[in-house]
């Protein structure tokens, strides 16, 4: 079947050599410009933990020997997060293999009263995977271990710190495949992936890890182990605990070891990538593309033209189609490539014909598909070279879903240098992205808290998948009621009384 004369069949591109950052981040030149957590948030002050003395540093190095470090440049990395905006100062990091050094790890800080906090790839958006003041890092770096998968049931058990690249890439080889992807899989873990129910790109197709996570192990406050590391898809059997610590950002307990429901790996990708005069219009093809592509739609993705340009300046990646104001990515997944691409075919007509979308290209060679998606994925990358970066993760209803950006771009004009949306239409999850003209502290004033009173005025929620971590803590009564945040609290006081898993995360903390 013939299609206008405007798709293209296949494109290429000039892709910068650059190594991703989020993958690799160098901290050179950098470091010193962080300005302490402590001292940008001045409204936060430390809780009367512990300190680390020499009698706790032989311990952790008798249980960990050769696995613990204290050289402050060696802590850097860890202590800073990688949008390079918050900086806690430990002087610890300890690196455990096993769930029973972990045991053993939480239950001597619980008697001692010494604060941690957990860190697997340290990519996190929000400050929940880096110190506050000086509480001791945990990484689970070092708990890399793939323990099996059943290819008939489709279920994978391993650790925690299993990078979740490394696990698609293994699970490929058994025509299986990670239900979630995201930009930073190169370096994120999936015991973080877990801890802050990551949603990633293909949530419409293959929904969140509240249903995609079957069990996990983890340990508590006190030392004690939580094996709920069912790996059926049915139990119903009492409380769902595991549900408690899928998007607990770890201040319930770490998560050691993870089974998870692994798709079959779909044997035909088909890929379009079409431009648009309006965000009416995107709207409009994504209502399409429910209708028509419904069973093999596995992404439905947006961004506007102030995120191509920032790909194209920072990047150097090109444009694979005209200029419009708004672009629209869509992925279909199936087993027969003819099929799908026949129905892609359909769509394409039809948006294009209809004028909703007035440009486009189309193409099934994986390389160019990965190609294609690397303009979306490279959008976090590129606005970092702009400088200091404020992200905001929001769902808010379609029918507004843009009008945020809108409405920042007339309150802030001049004050900002970029102010870009993108994010999952799929599933209502826009990414608000916002960087000052220079690194001014007093910026974030002008954000905050206009923009959650903005989110919450439509129903919306402050956080769609990056989770609270640090900077949204204080800030998720505009999410939650009162009666809520107190159940959170009486839970969080149940399972670590003396409050030593990653405090000033998630719940208030002032």
């Amino acid at each position: 079947m013939r299609l206008s004369t405007k798709i293209t069949r296949c494109c290429y591109y000039v892709w910068s050599n650059k190594k991703s950052t989020q993958t690799s981040r160098s901290y050179a030149t950098r470091p010193s410009l962080v300005v302490l957590t402590k001292d940008r948030y001045p409204g936060v002050t430390r809780k009367d933990f512990a300190q680390v003395d020499s009698k706790d540093l032989q311990f952790f190095e008798d249980l960990l020997p050769g696995r613990v470090v204290t050289n402050e440049d060696d802590l850097l990395e860890n202590n800073t997060d990688w949008l390079r905006i918050v900086r806690g100062f430990s002087k610890v990091l300890l690196k455990p293999k096993t769930t029973d050094e972990m045991s053993k790890i939480l239950a001597y800080c619980n008697e001692r009263r010494i604060a941690v906090v957990p860190q697997g790839g340290n990519t996190g958006l929000v400050g929940g995977s880096v110190p506050v003041f000086d509480e001791v890092i945990i990484s689970t770096s070092l708990m890399n271990k793939i323990i099996d998968v059943d290819e008939t049931a489709g279920v994978l058990v391993c650790q925690a710190g299993c990078i979740l690249e490394v696990l698609d890439n293994y699970l490929a080889e058994r025509g299986l495949m990670m239900p979630l992807d995201l930009g930073a899989k190169g370096s994120c873990h999936i015991g973080g992936n877990v801890s802050t129910n990551a949603g990633g790109l293909r949530l419409l197709r293959y929904g969140s890890l509240h249903g995609s996570v079957l069990g996990v192990e983890a340990v508590l406050a006190n030392g004690s182990v939580l094996d709920c590391l069912s790996t059926l898809r049915k139990d119903n059997t009492g409380y769902d605990l595991k549900q408690l610590l899928i998007g607990s950002e770890g201040t319930l307990g770490v998560i050691t070891k993870v089974s998870i429901l692994t798709p079959q790996r779909p044997k035909a990708i088909n890929l379009a990538f079409l431009g648009c005069q309006s965000f009416d219009d995107v709207k409009k093809i994504f209502i399409k593309a429910k209708m028509m592509l419904g069973e093999v739609l596995s992404a439905f993705e947006f961004l506007d033209d102030q995120c191509m340009d920032c790909v194209r300046t920072n990047l150097k990646y090109r444009n694979p189609i005209e200029d419009y104001p708004f672009y629209v990515l869509v992925e279909l997944s199936g087993s027969n490539s003819d099929h799908d691409q026949e129905k892609l075919n359909s769509f394409l007509e039809q948006v294009i014909s209809d004028g909703t979308a007035l440009d486009g290209t189309v193409s099934a060679d994986l390389t160019q598909v990965k190609e294609i998606w690397r303009i979306r994925e490279g959008i976090s990358e590129a606005l970092m070279h702009d400088g200091v970066v404020y992200k905001y993760d929001i769902s808010l209803p379609l029918s507004c879903l843009y009008d945020l950006v809108t409405d920042m771009r007339s309150r802030l004009g001049q004050e900002a240098k970029r102010i870009v949306g993108y994010g999952h239409l799929g599933d209502g999850n826009l990414h608000l992205n916002l960087v000052p003209q220079q690194d001014n502290p007093k910026f974030i004033d002008r954000l905050e808290p206009f923009v959650f009173e903005w989110t919450a005025k439509y129903r919306g929620s402050i956080s769609a998948e990056h989770g609270l971590g640090f900077k949204k803590a204080n800030a998720i009564h505009y999410s939650k009621s009162e009666s809520a945040i107190n159940l959170m609290k009486q839970i969080k006081e149940l399972m670590d009384p003396k409050g030593i898993l990653n405090p000033y995360k998630t719940l208030p903390y002032r």
